[in-house]
């Protein structure tokens, strides 16, 4: 009886011990603070939501990516809240900080000069550190160019790929291979480019994917004198004024990239085409099919030119 006494004595004791470990960890992620990931306007301050001002005015702590140009916004929704620079050079010391803020109870807000935040933009970083943390993480929606300028394109909008800035000049075989990448991507592609690299990079997009590829440039978007220049990149590199534009482009046909696989496959014989998938592991009927979808052809009219061949 007395063993039993003590080892129910002591599974209690352990289940009060896990019960208040437990409640201590529940406590202190009570007292943790949150990040609240706000959209800001483009450029039409009607744009931003309810939400998102709540948030700004009720955070302990403000991160923006230029104060000079955010407190123009906080000013005008007469806004108190402190602000902290949060930015490319100050990314990851400043990041640090604001996770060690939001542990020990604050909530923070991370606004960009425009948009939403952590779209390439340093604000990615913050918000991979406090998941880490386990820091608690909230995306209040609202404004975004690239959205915007998608929707206003003209361009298919079920499949697209945002790459943000391409890399720099500099950076040229990142930069080539990058470029090399969207030769082919069937997607619409959404870029964004500075003003003075803008003739030089529609230059070179027309060069690697061709300058009938339909573009369009979306400048001032949301503001009374927002534009939509829709051409090819050819027309593009040679007449577009500078400017801060999004870039959408075409992506490339699923047809032309079949026709243009066929031609090459032209170059083989029908021996040869099929000999190669039999190189790569396939038995010879998987590769006849193979050769077959290749060419555009039937299984078929594969093996009637291979019988051929034989006689």
């Amino acid at each position: 009886m007395k063993d039993r006494r003590d080892n129910y004595e002591n599974g209690a004791e352990r289940s009060a011990a896990q019960a208040a470990a437990q409640k201590a960890v529940k406590g202190a992620e009570n007292r943790c603070g949150k990040l609240y990931i706000c959209a800001t306007p483009i450029g039409n301050l009607e744009d931003i939501t309810p939400r998102v001002l709540r948030a700004l005015s009720e955070a302990d702590l403000i991160a923006a990516e230029d104060t000079r140009n955010s407190i123009k916004l906080l000013n005008h929704f007469e806004i108190k809240t402190p602000m902290t620079s949060y930015h490319e050079y100050n990314r990851f010391e400043k990041a640090d900080e604001l996770v060690a803020k939001m542990l020990s109870g604050k909530n923070v807000a991370i606004i960009t000069d425009a948009g939403t935040p952590c779209i390439s933009d340093p604000g990615e970083v913050l918000v991979q550190k406090c998941a880490q943390a386990g820091i608690e993480i909230t995306s209040l929606p609202g404004a975004s160019a690239v959205i915007t300028a998608l929707t206003l394109s003209g361009l298919s909008t079920r499949r697209f790929v945002f790459e943000g800035f391409l890399p720099p000049k500099k950076e040229k075989k990142e930069r080539q291979a990058v470029l090399g990448s969207l030769r082919d991507e069937t997607r619409t592609i959404v870029l964004y480019e500075a003003p003075h690299h803008l003739r030089e990079t529609l230059s070179e997009l027309s060069d690697v994917l061709g300058g009938e590829r339909r573009i369009s440039l979306c400048r001032e978007l949301t503001k009374r004198y927002e534009e939509v220049i829709r051409t090819t990149l050819s027309e593009a590199a040679a007449t577009v004024p500078k400017g801060e534009y999004v870039l959408v482009i075409e992506g490339r046909s699923r047809e032309e990239l079949l026709q243009r696989q066929r031609e090459s496959f032209e170059t083989l014989s029908i021996e040869e085409h099929v000999q190669q998938y039999m190189d790569a592991g396939m038995d010879k009927k998987e590769a006849m099919k193979a050769a077959a979808k290749d060419r555009g052809v039937s299984r078929r009219d594969i093996y009637q030119a291979l019988f051929n061949q034989e006689r």
